[in-house]
C-alpha cells in the first residue's frame, strides 16, 4: 500500500467509527425521548439515521477492504447486494434531507396551518414515496447487471462492464443523479431560502422594536445597549449560518462524487483513482455530519443525550457504591470471624 492508500484507509476507519457512534446516539435519543417521538420531523430523522447506520455497517467496511486489497472484497453476490444498498441508501438519504427541508418550510412559512398540513399520515406518505423512489433505481440497475465492484472508487456501486450497454448506462446514470442529487438540491435551496426570507423579515421586525426601546430608554447603561446590538447581529447571522450549513454540507459532500460519476462517463477525461476514493470518502462524510447537523446540536437532542449520559453515570455510581458497601460488610464479617 502507498502512503496515499494508508491515509485513505485511515480516513475511512475514522469515518466509520464517528458515524457509528453519532448515529447510534441519535437513535438512543429517539428511543429515550417521548417528546422527540411525538414530533413529525422525528420520522424523517429516524429514516435518515437508519440509512446512515446501514451505510456505515455495510458499505464502508467493503470500501475499506477494497482500498486495502485493491480488489473486490467477497463474492459477486455480496458485492451486488452491497452495491444495491449503496444506490438505495444514498438516494433515500438525499430525499430524507429534502423531506426535512419541506417540513421546516411549512413550519416557518405556514405556522398556523402546520399541524394540519404535516401530520404523521402526511409524513408517512412522504417516506413511502422516498422508499419507492429510492428502490426503483437499484432494482433497474440490478436487473440489467449494472452493479459491481468499481476499482476507481474501491467499492461496490453502479458499474457497467459491457461496452454494448454504454449508451443506456449513460442515460440511466444521468437520470438517476438528476432525480436524486439535483432534485434534492433544488428542493433544499427553494425551501431553505424561503425559510431564510421569513427569518430575516422577523429579525427586521424585532430589530425595529429593539431600536425603539433603546431610544426610549435614555438612561440605559452603554454596556446593556452594546449587548442588545450584539444580540441583534447574532440573531441575523444565526438563520443564515444554519441554512448555509444545511445546503453547504449537502453540496460539499455529494457534489464531488456526483460530478466525478458524470465525468467518468466520458472516455476523454482520465480520473485518478485516488481522487475517485476521495470523492467517495466525501460522500461518506455526509453520514458523519448528518447526526450533528440535523439532531445532536439541537437543544432538545443535547438535553436528551445529556440526560442519558447522566442516567448511565448515576446508575454506575449507585452500582459501584453498592458493591463497595457489600465488600465492606464482607470484610467486617471476616474480621469478626
Amino acid at each position: 500500500m502507498s502512503i496515499w492508500e494508508v491515509i485513505l484507509a485511515f480516513v475511512v476507519v475514522v469515518l466509520m467509527l464517528v458515524a457509528l457512534l453519532a448515529n447510534v446516539l441519535v437513535l438512543m435519543c429517539f428511543l429515550y425521548s417521548a417528546d422527540i417521538r411525538k414530533q413529525v420531523p422525528g420520522l424523517f430523522i429516524l429514516n435518515l439515521t437508519f440509512c446512515n447506520l446501514l451505510m456505515t455497517v455495510s458499505n464502508m467496511p467493503l470500501t475499506l477492504a477494497g482500498i486495502i486489497y485493491k480488489s473486490q472484497p467477497g463474492g459477486d453476490q455480496i458485492c451486488h447486494i452491497v452495491g444495491f444498498l449503496e444506490t438505495f441508501l444514498t438516494t433515500n438519504s438525499m430525499l430524507s434531507m429534502a423531506a426535512l427541508s419541506i417540513d421546516r418550510w411549512i413550519a416557518v412559512v405556514f405556522p398556523l396551518s402546520y399541524h394540519s398540513k404535516m401530520r404523521y399520515r402526511d409524513a408517512a406518505l412522504i417516506l413511502s414515496y422516498t422508499w419507492l423512489h429510492s428502490v426503483s433505481f437499484p432494482i433497474v440497475a440490478a436487473s440489467l447487471s449494472w452493479v459491481g465492484f468499481h476499482h476507481l472508487y474501491a467499492s461496490c456501486t453502479l458499474y457497467n462492464k459491457r461496452p454494448e450497454d454504454r449508451t443506456q448506462f449513460v442515460i440511466f446514470t444521468g437520470v438517476f443523479h438528476t432525480l436524486s442529487f439535483l432534485l434534492s438540491l433544488i428542493v433544499l435551496c427553494f425551501t431553505y431560502l424561503k425559510v431564510l426570507k421569513v427569518a430575516r423579515f422577523h429579525c427586521k421586525r424585532i430589530d425595529v422594536i429593539t431600536m425603539q426601546t433603546l431610544v426610549l430608554l435614555v438612561d440605559i447603561h452603554p454596556s446593556v445597549r452594546e449587548r442588545c446590538l450584539e444580540e441583534q447581529k447574532r440573531r441575523r447571522q444565526r438563520a443564515t449560518k444554519k441554512i448555509s450549513t444545511f445546503i453547504g454540507t449537502f453540496i460539499l459532500c455529494f457534489a464531488p462524487y456526483v460530478i466525478t460519476r458524470l465525468v467518468e462517463l466520458s472516455s476523454v477525461v482520465h480520473i485518478n483513482s485516488h481522487w475517485g476514493i476521495i470523492s467517495k470518502c466525501l460522500a461518506y462524510s455526509k453520514v458523519v455530519s448528518d447526526p450533528f447537523v440535523y439532531s445532536l446540536l439541537r437543544h432538545q437532542y443535547k438535553k436528551t443525550w445529556k440526560d442519558i449520559i447522566n442516567k448511565i453515570l448515576k446508575r454506575s455510581s449507585i452500582n459501584s457504591s453498592a458493591l463497595t458497601s457489600e465488600s465492606h460488610n464482607q470484610n467486617i464479617l471476616q474480621l469478626n470471624e
